[in-house]
């Protein structure tokens, strides 16, 4: 007997031109358990399958994947028909430029930049994927204005990080790192002087995300008091506290962990000021971006002893790969951070669980196929969301429209006189600063027509990329 199907998404009407989805799905389970069930029930026949789209000029799309990005992505993106080129280590600047105008997609993690330089010369570019939560690392804008979209992963690895920060507060405070490497230098020092019990003790958390909600209710489950501080009002997660200033937080906590992106107001945040602000005898945990702390300054209240303690995870700079050093040369201070006790280094290991880059495969490599083959650009961080729905593989002959431009009157006017000849079944546009994006799905459209179709969209005044799937 073939299960029935859980409920999916269905378009409701709405005053609003943007659509809306309603769903009753049981809250029990997360969004790539439905994923999966649904992939199920299409393998069964369940439900209608959508038509596989692809470019009209019928080119072979090849995708470059950098930072050894989960091997399950390797193997979806290749079940796509894609060809792929997989890498264990990030790319400089100058080896992308040699390297990326071959390709139509890319994937990275935290330490591949593409910069301006970068964009300019991917030729072929379309798509970005951001196999982590943040996407600094990326020229937002310039890939904007080339019509590239940019993707991310930001809720998969929250876990993850809420959970290293965990065991970070309780090593701190229990002072094991310092005890473990005395063991393993052959000394016992069995002590009690300076360890503390995490119970009872203040948690501060600057910025109350995906990860910074996650941590509080952990945190408050080991029996700690939570406050936290963030540039919004945001309704707290069981006893937590918001907090008005920063420098409240700061001299209130026992701990205080960052959660911040990086921004131009949050590089060097916590700096000389903001550490002396701090409680005498608490401890500071970065696990968000290596320049949101002045480290040189940290060590300063390290070695001062007004601060007991640290774990870092972020650096300013970071190697580019598993086994290169971690020194002066790429970090001026790191010798001496490397000596002070009581202090946590970790490689950026924040997000590396099993779960959090299987997850991160599968939604960042998911988004990443949607927009190559059906133009959907919903989850992207630098473009307006547009999607449509499925073309089924029983409509027969369609062309679907991705025409990327700039935001300026007259554009839809345009587009649709050259569609007037032909049966345009759906469209929906949408505007996101100076970038504009249309689908639409036209019926009918013979073979000879396309690139006709294709060269005279792309010859209009306003745009930027256009791209026909059929």
């Amino acid at each position: 007997m073939i299960p029935q199907p859980i409920p999916i998404p269905i378009p409701i009407p709405s005053k609003s031109p943007r659509v809306v989805a309603t769903s009753i799905s049981p809250t029990s389970q997360t969004f790539h358990d439905r994923l999966r069930h649904r992939d199920s029930l299409a393998a069964l026949g369940a439900i209608r399958q959508p038509k596989v789209l692809h470019p009209v000029e019928n080119e072979d799309l090849k995708l470059l994947l950098l930072e050894n990005i989960s091997q399950d992505a390797v193997r979806y993106f290749q079940a796509q028909g894609f060809h792929v080129d997989h890498y264990s280590k990030a790319f400089s600047e100058d080896e992308l430029v040699e390297r990326i105008p071959q390709y139509h997609a890319i994937g990275i993690r935290s330490k591949t930049k593409i910069t301006e330089r970068v964009i300019k010369a991917a030729t072929k570019l379309l798509v970005v994927g951001c196999f982590c939560i943040g996407t600094n690392q990326v020229d937002l804008f310039t890939a904007a204005k080339a019509g590239i979209p940019v993707f991310n992963s930001p809720f998969s690895n929250s876990r993850s990080v809420a959970e290293l920060v965990v065991s970070e507060i309780i090593a701190l405070s229990r002072q094991l790192f310092q005890r473990s490497h005395e063991m393993r230098a052959g000394i016992w020092n069995k002590q009690s002087q300076g360890c503390w019990e995490v119970r009872g003790k203040t948690l501060g958390i600057v910025g109350y995300g995906h990860i910074g909600s996650q941590l509080s209710v952990l945190a408050e489950a080991l029996g700690m008091r939570v406050i936290f501080y963030d540039v919004i009002n945001i309704m707290p997660l069981g006893s937590a506290r918001q907090v008005e200033k920063l420098s409240v937080l700061l001299g209130d906590a026992d701990f205080v962990t960052l959660h911040v992106p990086e921004l131009p107001e949050t590089i060097n945040m916590i700096s000389k000021q903001e550490l002396e602000q701090m409680k005498e005898g608490s401890y500071l945990i970065n696990n968000a971006r290596g320049r949101v702390v002045d480290i040189p300054a940290l060590i300063d209240a390290l070695k001062s002893k007004h601060i007991a303690g640290a774990a870092l995870d972020v650096y300013p700079v970071e190697p580019g790969s598993n086994g290169s050093p971690f020194d002066d040369q790429i970090n001026t201070w790191a010798t001496t951070l490397r000596d002070v006790p009581n202090v946590i280094l970790t490689p950026h290991i924040g997000g590396s669980t099993e779960e959090a880059q299987r997850m991160i495969g599968e939604e960042v490599s998911q988004a990443l196929t949607r927009y190559l083959n059906y133009g959907s650009t919903v989850g992207s961080v630098n473009f307006p969301e547009v999607d449509l729905r499925a073309i089924s593989a029983e409509q027969g002959t369609h062309v679907r429209v991705c025409h990327v431009h700039n935001n300026q009157p007259g554009v839809l006017r345009q587009v649709n006189d050259i569609l007037s000849p032909y049966n345009v079944e759906k469209q929906y546009s949408d505007s996101k600063g100076d970038i504009a994006y249309l689908l639409a799905d036209i019926a009918d459209v013979s073979p000879t027509d396309v690139n006709k179709l294709r060269e005279t969209i792309s010859h209009t005044s306003a745009n930027i990329l256009t791209r026909l799937l059929a």
